[in-house]
C-alpha cells in the first residue's frame, strides 16, 4: 500500500471520469480544474498530484477511468482571468472562420499570447474579445484558458497566418495534425549571405540556451528539429542576402532563426541571433507564414491559405531589387 500520509494535507480529490480516460494527466487536471495545462506542470513538479496514491512525477503520465487523483490546489499559482481586449485595442485580420476554425493573419509586434510584460494586449485577449465562444470551449479542452483555442504560435515580430480552434473536437484535430507533420507550414525569410545550395534540411536539435534562457539553441540535448529551403532569390547590395521559402517539419519555438543563424545565414534584421546587419532598414526579422495548409477537423477537406508579404517586407524586397538592378554590370 501506499504511504497515503503525504497526502493529508491535500485539499482536492477527484475521479477520473470515462470521458478522461486515457488523457495526460496535466491535461486531465486542466480540464477539471479551468487552469492551464503550465500551472498543471507546475503543481506536478512541485510534487502536488497524486494518482491512486502514487506521486506523478511527469505530466504525460495517462489516467485511466476510476482512477483516483488527490492534489493540492494551493500549490499552483492563482489562476489570473484572461481579459477581452478593449475595442480595438488589439488588430488582427480574420481570413477565414466557421464553427470549427478561425484562421488569422497576425501583424508584426503582436504577441499571441499572455506572457511576461504582456496581459490584456495579446492576440488572446482580442480573440476572445471577437469570439467569446473561445472562453467555454476553451475551458472544455480547446485549448488553455490563457491561450484559448490557439494551437500553434508565431513570434512577436513574425507576421502571418496561424489557426485557431473553436470547439475541443477542432482543437484536438489540429493538435494531432501538427504532431503528425501532417499541417503544411512555409514561411518566407530574407537570410545573410549567399546560400551553397539551391535547396536543403536543416536538421539540429533545438533546446534553450544555457547562457541566456530567453534564447533557442542548437545543442545535442535539445528537440528534434527539421527546417526545409529553398532559396527564391539572391542580392549582392547593399550585402550578400538570399530570399528563401521554409517549410517546417516540427515546430520548436524560434526553429527558423535558429536554424538559419546555425547554418551562418540568419535572419535579416534578427538581432537575437545574428542579423542585424546591412543598412537593409528593417525594424523586425524578415519573416513571414506566408502559406497555411491543413485537413479541416469537422469536414475532412483540404483547405489552404496564402498571405501576401506586408508592406514594410514588401518595400525591403523592393529597395534591394532596385539596388541590384543599378549596381548590376551592364552587357553591351
Amino acid at each position: 500500500m501506499p504511504d497515503e500520509a503525504p497526502l493529508a494535507n491535500f485539499n482536492l480529490r477527484v475521479e477520473v471520469s470515462a470521458a478522461l480516460g486515457g488523457e495526460r494527466v496535466d491535461r486531465a487536471l486542466a480540464m477539471i480544474t479551468g487552469r492551464s495545462r503550465t500551472e498543471i506542470t507546475d503543481l506536478i513538479v512541485a510534487g502536488g498530484v497524486f494518482v491512486n496514491g502514487h506521486q506523478v512525477v511527469v505530466r504525460h503520465h495517462r489516467v485511466a477511468p476510476g482512477d483516483v487523483i488527490v492534489f493540492d490546489d494551493e500549490m499552483a499559482r492563482p489562476v489570473k482571468e484572461l481579459r477581452p481586449a478593449e475595442p480595438g485595442a488589439v488588430e488582427f485580420s480574420v481570413v477565414y472562420e466557421d464553427g470549427a476554425i478561425i484562421v488569422i493573419d497576425k501583424p508584426a509586434g503582436l504577441v499571441v499570447h499572455p506572457g511576461a510584460g504582456h496581459r490584456d494586449d495579446t492576440l488572446a485577449s482580442g480573440l476572445i474579445a471577437r469570439f467569446p465562444d473561445l472562453v467555454p470551449a476553451a475551458k472544455m479542452g480547446a485549448g488553455d484558458v490563457d491561450r484559448p483555442g490557439i494551437v500553434h504560435r508565431l513570434d512577436k515580430d513574425t507576421s502571418g497566418l496561424l489557426v485557431v480552434a473553436r470547439t475541443p473536437e477542432a482543437y484536438h484535430a489540429l493538435v494531432v495534425q501538427l504532431a503528425q507533420r501532417t499541417m503544411g507550414r512555409e514561411y518566407r525569410a530574407l537570410a545573410l549571405g549567399m546560400f551553397d545550395n539551391e535547396a536543403g534540411t536543416i536538421e539540429a536539435p533545438i533546446g534553450r540556451s544555457t547562457r541566456s534562457p530567453t534564447k533557442m539553441t542548437v545543442n545535442a540535448g535539445g528537440r528534434e528539429a527539421r527546417t526545409h529551403y529553398r532559396v527564391l532569390d539572391r542580392f549582392d547590395q547593399p550585402i550578400a542576402l538570399s530570399l528563401v521559402r521554409l517549410q517546417l517539419e516540427t515546430g520548436r519555438t524560434h526553429q527558423i532563426r535558429v536554424h538559419l543563424a546555425a547554418i551562418g545565414h540568419p535572419v535579416a534584421g534578427d538581432e537575437r541571433y545574428g542579423g542585424k546587419k546591412g543598412d537593409l532598414d528593417l525594424d523586425r526579422p524578415f519573416l513571414h507564414a506566408e502559406l497555411l495548409r491543413l485537413i479541416h477537423p469537422k469536414t475532412g477537406r483540404s483547405m489552404e491559405w496564402q498571405s501576401s508579404l506586408p508592406a514594410d517586407l514588401q518595400r525591403c524586397l523592393e529597395r534591394l531589387h532596385v539596388q541590384d538592378e543599378t549596381e548590376r554590370p551592364r552587357t553591351r
